[in-house]
């Protein structure tokens, strides 16, 4: 093991959790010292797979002052207590989305935080995705001039499973929280000051049953004027649809889907017959995750600060509040800052 390996503890060991996992283990600058999960049977398990150590209690990680950071992909309930534990005991913090679905406890959290100095990236992985950045850098080389649009398209292969949608916060803070912290991305310093939303479910009524939408739209206003269309579906019969175009008073960036081959086939029953979109949100950000380590490490080794914050992700959760809302009115709501 080399002397400026980074030692990290990961809690949370879901789906996400062992993509995460593994990233750590192939990433040049991370030592995956210990692993932790409420299942303790799996978290056992999965630290022999790891070549790492389960520990039965957080605590253990916290204590340990060998350890520089903590990795949290556990349930979201459970976000801001690791969050303000780690920091207490001067760990460098990555935190998945969302920080909370309660605005008033990251608020709360927010204040306990600002006198300890807090060092914090949160799992907003598509600001690293190589595609969507670039339209960021083609940005501030004035590439398209003045930003004047941004269109995002965000649609699921499938929805979730019932126990989970009951669970998730609703479509707009489990699914178009990331589309809100894209378009604040682009926005940089102009924020956003109002929002309308409208959502609908037209096949299942699971979602109903969920207090969920199947089907939503957000139109939004930065102060300077630039608007915001974000489409959000948790269904696509043609596979996991990720689009985003920037519009400027000079020209247009697209960052469009991706797919497992970029080939055409022709003949003479069909032109232009193109493969599948990558699955989903794994697959097609695969490059995103492991990217994103990057900036864990820059900010354990030399405090660099991260592309997402934890104000990143209290904004992004007043922007999702701010849609309920306006779901709720049926009017475009003021965003209260």
């Amino acid at each position: 093991m080399g002397k400026n390996l980074i030692n990290i503890a990961l809690f949370g060991l879901g789906r996400i959790g062992q993509m995460h996992a593994e990233n750590l283990i192939n990433h040049p600058e991370f030592n995956l010292k210990y692993v932790f999960d409420i299942d303790q049977k799996l978290s056992n398990k999965l630290s022999k797979k790891y070549g790492c150590i389960n520990i039965k209690s957080p605590n253990i990680a916290f204590k340990d002052k060998d350890i520089k950071s903590i990795f949290i992909a556990t349930s979201t309930k459970t976000h801001l207590k690791f969050i303000e534990e780690g920091v207490k005991n001067k760990k460098v913090i990555f935190c998945e989305k969302p920080l909370d679905l309660d605005l008033k406890k990251i608020n709360q959290s927010k204040k306990k935080l600002a006198k300890l100095n807090p060092k914090i990236q949160i799992g907003f992985n598509r600001r690293y995705d190589p595609a969507h950045n670039s339209l960021k850098e083609h940005l501030i080389k004035n590439k398209i001039g003045k930003l004047e649009k941004i269109i995002i398209t965000s649609r699921d292969p499938s929805p979730p499973p019932l126990s989970y949608l009951k669970v998730s916060g609703g479509i707009f803070k489990d699914m178009m929280i990331h589309d809100f912290d894209l378009a604040r991305y682009y926005t940089d310093s102009d924020e956003f000051v109002s929002v309308f939303a409208t959502g609908e479910y037209f096949s299942d009524k699971k979602y109903k049953n969920a207090n969920d939408l199947e089907l939503a739209t957000v139109v939004m206003k930065t102060k300077k004027g630039i608007q915001c269309i974000i489409t959000n579906s948790r269904h696509c019969s043609f596979g996991y649809d990720q689009r985003i175009e920037l519009f400027g008073n000079k020209g247009m960036i697209i960052s469009d889907n991706q797919r497992d081959l970029e080939t055409a086939i022709y003949s003479k029953n069909s032109t232009h017959n193109k493969s599948t979109f990558k699955n989903f949100f794994i697959e097609r950000y695969s490059d995103a995750y492991k990217i994103q380590l990057n900036d864990l490490a820059r900010l354990c080794k030399k405090n660099v600060k991260p592309l997402a914050s934890f104000e990143d992700g209290r904004m992004s959760l007043i922007l999702a509040e701010t849609a309920n809302k306006s779901l709720k009115s049926k009017k475009l709501e003021k965003v209260k800052f």
